[in-house]
């Protein structure tokens, strides 16, 4: 099934001599030069009422009818499932997403994904490539993701993200005491072997990940990472890589490591800890149409907050002098480049 949308336009008298795929491009700016060439191809497009191949010059002036087929993902079903919908507009919708859900229907997970929960929300998504979803979080990774509502909305983010101007930024809980924040700039790509994983690949594709240091305790680290670029599993990958593995990872992680003289609290919290301990907790964008600079923030989620909450105890149990004390700022004002 399709949604098909009129679309009429007059090719300006500046594009004289250009090709019509790039006036299209000009012309209808909401839509990604990707999609008005397949449009061309699909002969979608008529100028002056005839058929016009991508590649022919245009004079300007000419009357440009599309009628745009919007493609539902007839193989994608709604379901009934709750969604935290942190912030809603016309436009765009923001879901602060669970650990335990998948985001795109696959193999193995046809049922049961955001995608799926979001097409019973909100059900004219269907008509939006990936169900207007620009941006993934892991199976077990939570927090903030940003959905479009339009294709406007979509193409938006997209550029923002390929422009690396979306700003995201995660909390984790790592293997390891950091003496200060960093850098990762390694490419990522399949690993050679194990194919289900990524690795640090001179082959990849580029991958850069900033880190922070937030609190420190005596066998781990909470750190925050702000993401240039939004490779598969790359935080896991990068931290791994500098051999500070999240907590509770199941494919980058190492054997479970227990402070020694940890209270018995604190070991099973660590022991029952199952996925990556990893939070999309920050999220900034420029709105695609009113172009305000919006950001949202979230706390952690329950199952990080008490691991972070054992690991103050347990430092808290072993200083001699002053008790330690939480700070009382989550995300502090000073900038990035500053702390």
């Amino acid at each position: 099934m399709s949604n098909v949308t009129r679309l009429e336009g007059e090719i300006p008298q500046d594009c004289f001599g250009m090709r019509l795929d790039q006036a299209l491009a000009r012309l209808f700016s909401d839509y990604s030069r990707t999609r008005l060439t397949q449009w061309l191809k699909d002969g979608l497009v008529s100028i002056n009422g005839q058929p016009m191949r991508g590649r022919d010059k245009v004079r300007g002036g000419e009357k440009v009818i599309i009628n745009a087929e919007l493609e539902e993902q007839t193989n994608w079903q709604a379901e009934d499932i709750p969604l935290n919908v942190h912030y809603e507009d016309e436009h765009i919708i923001v879901i602060n997403k669970p650990a335990d859900l998948v985001v795109h229907p696959a193999a193995g997970n046809y049922s049961g994904t955001l995608v799926n929960a979001l097409l019973h929300y909100e059900p004219q998504l269907v008509h939006l490539p990936r169900a207007g979803i620009v941006h993934r979080l892991d199976k077990d990774t939570t927090g903030l993701l940003v959905v479009a509502r339009s294709l406007v909305a979509q193409k938006s983010l997209v550029e923002q993200l390929q422009a690396h101007s979306l700003l995201r930024e995660y909390s984790a809980i790592v293997y390891g005491v950091m003496t200060a924040g960093g850098t990762v700039d390694a490419p990522i790509g399949r690993h050679p072997v194990h194919r289900t994983r990524m690795a640090i690949n001179p082959m990849g594709k580029d991958a850069v990940t900033h880190y922070r240091v937030i609190e420190r305790y005596r066998e781990h680290s909470l750190i925050r990472c702000r993401l240039e670029t939004g490779r598969t599993h790359q935080i896991r990958v990068h931290m791994a890589s500098i051999h500070y593995p999240l907590v509770g990872d199941p494919v980058y992680g190492k054997r479970l490591r227990l402070p020694k003289g940890g209270s018995e609290k604190m070991v099973q919290v660590l022991r029952d800890f199952k996925r990556q301990a990893l939070h999309a907790a920050r999220l900034g964008l420029v709105h695609p149409v009113s172009k305000k600079n919006l950001e949202w923030k979230v706390p952690l989620p329950d199952d990080m907050a008490e691991l972070r909450h054992e690991l103050q105890d347990d430092v808290a149990s072993h200083m001699e002098e002053e008790p330690y004390e939480v700070p009382d700022v989550y995300w502090p004002e000073e900038e990035w480049d500053e702390e």
